[in-house]
């Protein structure tokens, strides 16, 4: 049997790659699986392959959760789409995209074609290259607690109307005048040409 080895890049970080052995009977299900298993990221996301040509430019769409609205326009979906239908090209081209609600997206390349060796099982990471930037849903983003309120004033929205407060004195201009200053001039000497 033939099996498949592909190039799985980040598409925002091109140095970043991991290359997998898929057998070629494989669905577009069992790489999507091959790809978070190798990256870490949870396999349970609405997710698309694209068959792309030289330029990437997405083609067929093959999903994993699709929503209604691409059920009824009839897409194909991975677990019932093995990915020979797919190759024409010994340098097939996918364009994939993980995670709708908050998207990575993959350039897939078939590099290679090899025979199966004996005793190995597939899918196989064969190489893995830099670090995959951590997954957003799992970032741990600052929340604010009490402790924060602190550093915030209170501003009593009740003394206030369109941003003026009535209580303030409007005599902070007269303050630089009785410093000695000549009226006409700024902090910086120069003059006021209102």
């Amino acid at each position: 049997m033939a099996i498949y080895r592909f190039r799985i890049t980040f598409e925002d970080y091109e140095d970043v790659y991991r290359e997998i052995d898929v057998p070629s009977k494989s669905t577009f299900l069992e790489l999507h699986q091959a790809i978070h298993t190798a990256t870490g990221y949870d396999v349970e996301r609405s997710s698309s392959f694209y068959v792309s040509n030289d330029q990437w430019k997405k083609g067929t769409e093959i999903a994993y959760l699709p929503n209604d609205r691409k059920k009824n326009a009839g897409v194909l979906e991975m677990d019932l789409i093995k990915m020979s239908k797919f190759i024409d090209d010994p340098h097939q081209k996918f364009y994939y995209i993980y995670n709708f609600d908050r998207p990575y997206d993959f350039h897939v390349e078939l590099i290679k074609i090899l025979k199966e060796e004996d005793g190995k099982s597939y899918p196989s990471l064969f190489k893995s290259v830099g670090e995959v930037p951590k997954n957003i849903m799992a970032a741990n983003f600052p929340v604010a607690g009490a402790e924060d309120d602190d550093d915030e004033e209170f501003v009593d929205e009740s003394a206030e109307e369109y941003g003026v407060d009535e209580e303030d004195d409007y005599d902070m201009f007269d303050d630089e005048e009785e410093g000695g200053e000549e009226e006409g001039q700024s902090e910086k000497g120069m003059s006021d040409d209102y």
